[in-house]
């Protein structure tokens, strides 16, 4: 790395740290990442409570994450047009309104029209909104800036499973949601607020000397790298989403206390905040795809030791290589669809992009919990995991070298 790049990286990063440090806030509060991680610790208390199986509660994450693909490509042409300010901020409202209402129900139905809520008016506060916002704002820097922004999900993944369980130990279920409810508004809202004004976006910048490079929509589209990207972060995350919104139940079906599982699930967390800021840093200094592959490969030996091993030590091991995939899927969606594809129409690209990563996200759990509800046994959705992480890790060594239009 030159003086010159390690100049500008400084300085972007002092100029852009109150930025980054409001979208990592966002992403903990956002309307993927708390259904996510609560679920988990939901399964057992709430089907102890009504009777559902777990498959229904499970379902759940379909109604957040399933609709954020469907909300993605009109969240992106939203920011496109109005900024990411503009949409984020109210959309922290719709996050908790949709958790209040989801910790009142009696019937599934209501418990997913919660969880419809959140999606719906909760769609600006989606890895869309930040990860636009840091693109847009950094170059020199944007492997390291997206990876401290997006910690949100480590910081999320560390507290919200332990977080839930005391609360439901102290509280019950229902009190327990409607604490973490407020969190969107009591914590982010003020951050947010005060220091999320990212300088432009891609409908503020006129003339050939300043706008950013990249290709249109459609030629993204037609380009086979679009496809080899989206697959690969379908499947990687239908193995990330799967294997964590199940882990706790997994675990105490082992033997495990409900501490021990959400402490495992938390130093997922941990790992996470690592692997987000080191990916981060290789990702600026070395070819995206091949540090992409390796990070993506390994955690299928995760779900090795998930699924064969009851040792504590083991397992916590196991869950901290999870959690350095984890933390990196995120980011490197991000960086290698603005290196692909320019940053011009980045929210756009994106969008849709990342609709395959809600996809992911949606039907993993419910398909592991149903794979669990017919062997009673969560062995065979840990080995499909495994599979997973190997085919969308080896796929992206296709992506070739960077295309060659320069950003300004």
């Amino acid at each position: 790395m030159s003086s010159y790049d390690r100049v500008a990286i400084f300085g972007e990063m002092r100029s852009g740290a109150y930025l980054i440090l409001a979208c990592a806030i966002g992403v903990a509060c956002g309307a993927i990442t708390i259904p996510f991680y609560i679920i988990g610790s939901l399964i057992k208390p709430i089907s102890a409570d009504l009777g559902w199986t777990r498959a229904d509660i499970a379902l759940a994450i379909i109604f957040s994450s399933g609709l954020g693909a469907l909300t993605a490509p009109i969240t992106g042409w939203m920011i496109d047009k109005y900024g990411a300010r503009l949409i984020a901020l109210p959309s922290l409202f719709g996050v908790t309104l949709g958790l209040l209402i989801a910790a009142q129900a009696e019937t599934p139905l209501m418990f997913y029209a919660g969880f419809f809520t959140v999606a719906i008016l909760g769609a600006g506060t989606n890895p869309i909104t930040w990860s636009n916002a840091i693109a847009l704002n950094f170059s020199a820097a944007r492997g390291l800036a997206l990876g401290l922004a997006l910690v949100g999900t480590g910081i999320a993944a560390i507290v919200l499973p332990q977080l839930m369980t005391a609360l439901i130990a102290d509280l019950g279920w229902r009190s327990a949601m409607m604490v973490v409810a407020c969190l969107p508004i009591i914590v982010a809202f003020p951050v947010v607020f005060l220091w999320f004004k990212p300088r432009v976006s891609s409908e503020d910048i006129t003339g050939p000397a300043t706008r950013p490079a990249g290709y249109s929509l459609r030629q993204a589209v037609t380009n086979f790298r679009f496809w080899v990207l989206t697959s690969s972060i379908l499947v990687i995350y239908l193995a990330i989403s799967g294997v964590m919104t199940n882990l706790v139940p997994a675990l105490t079906d082992r033997g495990l206390t409900t501490m021990q599982a959400a402490q495992i699930a938390g130093s997922i967390g941990l790992a996470m905040i690592i692997g987000r800021v080191g990916v981060g840093v290789l990702l600026d200094r070395f070819w995206a795809p091949g540090v992409s592959a390796i990070v993506l490969i390994i955690p299928a030996i995760s779900c090795w030791l998930f699924q064969s091993s009851a040792d504590l030590t083991i397992l916590f091991s196991a869950a901290i290589i999870l959690g350095l995939a984890a933390g990196a899927e995120l980011d490197l969606l991000a960086f290698l669809s603005a290196k692909y594809f320019g940053t011009r129409n980045f929210a756009k690209i994106y969008a849709f992009q990342y609709a395959a990563l809600a996809i992911g996200s949606a039907s993993a759990p419910t398909l592991f919990a149903r794979i669990y509800d017919i062997n009673g046994s969560y062995d065979l959705a840990f080995y499909l995991a495994l599979g997973f992480f190997i085919f969308g890790g080896s796929i992206l060594l296709t992506l070739g070298r960077y295309p060659n239009f320069a950003e300004t």
